[in-house]
């Protein structure tokens, strides 16, 4: 029979089994530390996750703080609750929580640490030993590395991380025994529970962070395309804007050539709909396609930035990141509210001053509509979160509750950002409602009780508030060209916008375990808008002359696999509003929405209740949080469906006064003519040969009518007329931009 050592014994046995197990199974101290060594591996094997028991309301009357950031409620709940039934100081085997882990009881996580493992003999000795919560003065972890910091991978590859905590008495361990691992991109490469990482066949660049209790560390691995002596014609010419050269250099790297310029009618396309969201009526297409000049497609954006569409888009834009929401703010309140950004995005205000006004606003929200962004947050902790992610791109939620798991944020940088709008109160006045900072509120942390002074992320809190308004401390730092996070979050979103792919993805997740792709970039990006006086117009020209954002979307032999390093134009579903204008546009039948004036367009819906099942269907935002990822961009069954059959749009095409009509009508003698209106309505280029050929030979053929019923000859061709814009209506080409 297997017998168990005294604790000193078992120390010392341990300390002899680093020859077989390794030096991450050394002990820091002379006896299991709760936070220091049991907590760990709780968090390595998932117990204290928020799909088991480290969520809200627990697992089956257990529960354990996420990832184990308060190692004191944890030991209560283990040593405590439950009638002490959890652990048997007495007989350690016969301890519930060991029974559980190891199989021994029922268990809905099966089995997750086995009996013959190092961690339930880690586990029993803890509870042998009395259940030592372990000295406050213990040493206790204050940074994590990882080895190798970083890489250059092959295909298939493999690399065994290593990671290494450095502790308050200078003294260091291996935990990569009990460290969490996650790749930022399972597409490049995959991480497994025990740090082996595994490259694939695509291209690119791949971050693995690695956890371990409250801090992390990036592996980061470059994985170049193989072959790399086919590709060096590729990169004869070197490009113009220093942003095509950054882009170049690190397609270089990884053995990839980008794609050629896109043609003119493309181009024209491509731009109008990122630029305004609205495709480019035939007329203009020909117009374009005529022009001359090496400087036409910078005159375009010219032109293009002062049409109104293009305020109406960037307006809608920024209303889903800031949730104008008429359901909390009412009607009067949501319309004021759109009006101030839509005024400011007409007038092209600088946006570190639009983020300023938005900071700041207070007095009566009739004359400052700006302050409405702090009616429809839920609580100051709530602003805090939205703001910190619509205007820097970082999600802050999570540490309110906990540290952040993959990040920095701990539950003082969240205290501290929230008490800047503790202050904030809402008084009745003569002239309507007015937001007035006249609070003077303390912050506590929710489980120390310690006081939090308002602080903005990243700094050192300060031993008492900023006087008066606290926000206009905030708005100092997160408005200065020298704010590490504002700049960079504008234009990944912008960036993200034009080539259908963020430097950093998810655009709102801005943090050290989810680098940007190309940081030379983005760092380039950022110092375009701070050396422009925060103009977004400037920043718009500079990415759509450059010739990575004019790259055609054919691929080559070197690119094919390529979807982040911005090496061929990316297909984009358009979005929900733009695709029903664009449907508007190419038939010639405007839509009409309920409650709303004749003759309004979708991308002009300030409103994001406005019922509308097209809308709903192909994802537009409800506003119910300011992340970006409530617009749905992915394709649904329901969408190809309801594109293909849907009673509204076929009425569309064969509206007595849409254009379809209309063609029929002009052209009844001409098929050519009519082929060619289509294909500028709808993709905005001509058709070649051989379409015209196809679309000729069934115009000539005709359609049956409804049921398969033979009509008369202008009939049947008026509907083989529909025929070919459904099917142009349902290309991909029509439904993406590209």
């Amino acid at each position: 029979m297997k017998t168990r050592l005294g604790m000193e014994s078992v120390i010392g046995l341990l300390v002899t089994m680093v020859s077989t197990v390794g030096a991450q199974d050394r002990l820091v101290s002379t006896e299991p530390h709760f936070a220091n060594d049991v907590i760990p591996i709780f968090s390595r094997f998932g117990c204290n996750s928020s799909g088991c028991h480290g969520k809200a309301e627990g697992q089956n009357g257990f529960r354990l703080s996420v990832f184990g950031f308060d190692p004191d409620a944890d030991y209560v709940a283990l040593t405590r609750e439950s009638r002490g039934r959890r652990v048997d100081t007495a007989i350690p085997d016969q301890s519930l929580l060991l029974k559980k882990i190891s199989g021994g009881s029922p268990h809905g996580g099966g089995v997750r640490i086995p009996r013959d493992s190092f961690e339930y003999g880690l586990l029993r000795d803890w509870i042998a030993a009395g259940v030592p919560i372990g000295s406050k003065d213990a040493p206790h972890v204050i940074s994590l590395r990882i080895e190798p910091a970083e890489r250059v991978m092959a295909f298939h590859d493999s690399q065994k991380l290593k990671v290494v905590a450095a502790y308050s008495d200078g003294s260091e361990r291996d935990v990569t025994r009990h460290a969490r691992f996650q790749s930022n991109r399972e597409a490049v490469a995959e991480v497994d529970e025990r740090g082996l990482v595994t490259v694939k066949e695509t291209p690119g660049d791949v971050a693995v962070m690695a956890a371990y209790l409250e801090s992390i560390a990036v592996f980061s691995a470059l994985v170049p395309r193989m072959n790399a002596g086919e590709v060096a014609a590729g990169f004869e010419t070197a490009p113009a804007l220093a942003l095509d050269q950054l882009v170049d250099a690190k397609l270089k790297k990884l053995h990839i050539v980008a794609s050629p310029i896109c043609d003119d009618a493309t181009y024209l396309r491509r731009v109008s709909l990122d630029i305004m969201g609205r495709l480019p009526t035939s007329v203009e297409v020909r117009q374009f396609l005529a022009e001359t000049g090496v400087d036409k497609r910078d005159r375009l954006v010219d032109r293009l930035l002062k049409r109104t569409e293009t305020a109406d888009y960037w307006a809608l834009k920024w209303a889903d990141w800031l949730r104008v929401d008429r359901q909390v703010l009412g009607h009067q309140g949501a319309y004021a509210y759109y009006k101030w950004i839509r005024d400011s995005v007409a007038a092209n205000k600088p946006l570190d001053r639009f983020a300023r006004e938005l900071l700041i606003a207070d007095g009566p929200l009739a004359d400052n509509p700006a302050g409405y962004f702090y009616k429809v947050a839920k609580d100051p902790g709530d602003s805090a979160a939205m703001l910190s992610q619509a205007l820097l791109g970082i999600r802050i939620d999570c540490a309110k509750c906990h540290h952040h798991p993959f990040d920095r944020w701990s539950q003082d940088d969240y205290y501290g950002m929230q008490a800047f709008f503790t202050p904030l109160g809402y008084k009745a006045t003569p002239r309507g409602e007015s937001l007035l900072a006249v609070r003077n509120d303390l912050t506590n942390h929710p489980r120390t009780g310690a006081a939090i002074f308002a602080h903005p992320l990243a700094t050192p809190m300060p031993a008492l508030n900023p006087s008066g308004d606290r926000r206009t401390a905030l708005a100092d730092w997160l408005t200065s060209p020298t704010n590490p996070y504002f700049a960079k979050n504008i234009a990944n979103r912008t960036w993200a916008h034009f080539m259908g792919r963020g430097l950093i993805e998810p655009i709102d997740d801005i943090r050290s375990t989810n680098p940007p792709t190309n940081p030379e970039l983005l760092d380039a990006l950022a110092g375009e808008l701070i050396d422009h006086a925060f103009d977004f117009q400037h920043l718009i020209r500079v990415i759509a002359r450059s010739r990575t954002y004019q790259g055609s979307s054919l691929v080559n032999d070197t690119n094919s696999r390529d979807e982040q390093n911005y090496s061929r134009a990316l297909f984009r579903r358009l979005e929900a509003e733009v695709m029903l204008d664009a449907i508007c546009d190419a038939t010639g039948v405007a839509e009409k929405f309920d409650g709303v004036a004749a003759g309004s367009r979708a991308v002009q819906l300030w409103d994001s209740q406005v019922s509308h099942y097209f809308l709903t269907t192909t994802g537009r935002p409800t506003r119910t949080t300011v992340c970006d990822c409530e617009r749905v961009a992915s394709p649904s069954v329901a969408q190809v469906l309801h594109g293909q059959n849907s009673p509204n749009l076929e009425s569309k095409l064969s509206h007595a006064s849409g254009r379809l009509t209309a063609l029929h009508r002009l052209y009844a003698q001409d098929d050519q003519a009519v082929i060619d209106e289509l294909y500028l309505a709808f993709v905005s280029r001509l058709p070649n040969e051989s379409e015209s050929a196809a679309a000729k030979k069934h115009l000539s053929t005709g359609s049956t009518g409804a049921g398969g019923l033979e009509t008369g000859s202008s009939d049947r061709r008026r509907q083989a007329i529909e025929d070919l814009g459904w099917a142009l209506m349902n290309s991909l080409e029509f439904l993406f931009n590209h």
